[in-house]
């Protein structure tokens, strides 16, 4: 996982420190909410000072945002790392297919962080648009799924006349039927998503297969 960059005007300090008082943040945001949350319990329970908080964040805005983004950075480090292990070399594009979705499902769609993400950006941003910005900013998953199906249009694998839209649909089939709106995991046996992500591969090839 990615070090949050410091907020402009304050200090770098100790990673460890940044990391404890980000994992508090999280936490405590996720249990009772950023406007119940106070600056004075981040610090208790990250084990640092009032002032130490202040000083590597700033605000409990700019707080907000690095936790946001860390969350991020490892959905995308969870997505590069299924982009690798399936979608890269020489594959036959079914079977690749399905065990990427398989990997996204069972990884990033079950972590902590996904949850998360979801959870901040559905309960916070109308108060705070930017977590909005600063989620999209950071980089979308579906842009790196999209490199790959460009790659496989050119070695005619696949048709995708306009790659990022194929990645939306791809992910429309397979590993959104994973979540609820709500950003949780749906509870499924390991048959039915074995099914459902069969399936929906299938149902993207009849549309974009060579």
């Amino acid at each position: 996982m990615q070090t949050t960059t410091p907020a402009k005007g304050v200090r770098e300090g100790s990673a460890q420190k940044r990391e404890a008082i980000l994992a508090a943040a999280r936490e405590l945001f996720l249990a009772d909410g950023v406007e119940r949350t106070s600056v004075d319990a981040i610090a208790a329970s990250a084990g640092v000072s009032k002032r130490t908080v202040y000083d590597y964040y700033g605000d409990k805005r700019n707080l907000l945002l690095a936790v946001v983004e860390q969350a991020v950075d490892a959905l995308g480090a969870a997505v590069t790392a299924a982009i690798d292990a399936n979608l890269r070399g020489d594959i036959e594009i079914e079977s690749a297919l399905t065990r990427f979705a398989q990997d996204i499902t069972a990884t990033a769609l079950g972590s902590s962080d996904y949850i998360a993400l979801v959870r901040l950006l559905s309960t916070e941003s109308v108060n705070l648009p930017e977590l909005w910005d600063k989620h999209w900013n950071v980089g979308e998953p579906e842009d790196a799924v999209a490199e790959r199906f460009a790659e496989f249009d050119r070695r005619g694998l696949l048709v995708t006349p306009d790659p990022r839209l194929a990645a939306d649909h791809f992910v429309a089939l397979t590993v959104s039927s994973f979540a609820s709106t709500l950003g949780r995991p749906i509870e499924r046996d390991e048959q039915q998503t074995q099914h459902l992500i069969v399936e929906g591969v299938r149902a993207f090839l009849r549309a974009y297969g060579a």
